[in-house]
């Protein structure tokens, strides 16, 4: 076996995701409308941005939602009440089930009733 090929068995670190502050991306929405013809590439290049994502923040700021909210789905501050209430929901349809069980339960006795009723002893 040839020793030319060796295997690197270090862990190589996971990439995180990087993450822009308010003010940096505003800080470069502010370079960048300075930048003469052909200047806005070498911002970027430098700073390590592509044109989307500066068209992204121009239109955030443009709209007034360019923030520092975190992403992702935002927690139910009704969270407690609803899990109370489908619990609730839950146990009015049992409830519900068995009543309508007793009630087809009635209806077939009567009519079990009746039909003896009718008959000649």
């Amino acid at each position: 076996m040839s020793q030319d090929h060796q295997h690197n068995s270090e862990v190589q670190p996971r990439p995180t995701r990087r993450r822009f502050s308010v003010g940096y991306k505003r800080r470069i929405l502010v370079e960048a409308e300075k930048c003469r013809h052909g200047q806005l590439g070498s911002l970027l290049r430098r700073e390590g941005l592509t044109y989307a994502q500066l068209i992204n923040w121009r239109r955030a700021s443009a709209e007034g939602t360019l923030t520092d909210k975190p992403r992702g789905p935002q927690t139910n501050p009704n969270r407690a009440e609803v899990r109370r209430l489908e619990a609730e929901n839950a146990r009015l349809k049992r409830k519900l089930d068995q009543a309508e069980a007793i009630i087809d339960a009635q209806k077939k006795l009567a009519r079990l009733l009746d039909s003896r009723q009718e008959e000649p002893s």
